[in-house]
């Protein structure tokens, strides 16, 4: 985890909610809630070296090679 992206992300989404949320004391409940849950996907978000990550696609070879290898017999 780069800690440096997650704090200027954090720090961006502070920066985001203090700048909102007064305009947010009119709109209903549903409106703050995907504001403050769309905020939190991109915090934890930040937490993962996605430029790294294998892919789905690396996740279902890694999934089914026992079996193919299996079916081979």
């Amino acid at each position: 985890m780069k800690w440096a992206a997650f704090l200027s992300t954090a720090f961006i989404i502070i920066l985001i909610t203090l700048y909102e949320w007064p305009r947010m004391k009119q709109k209903p409940v549903k409106d703050k809630l995907a504001l403050i849950s769309l905020l939190l996907i991109g915090l934890l978000l930040s937490m993962f070296n996605l430029q790294e990550m294998a892919g789905p696609t690396s996740w279902i070879e890694a999934l089914f090679r026992p079996l193919g290898e299996f079916m081979e017999r």
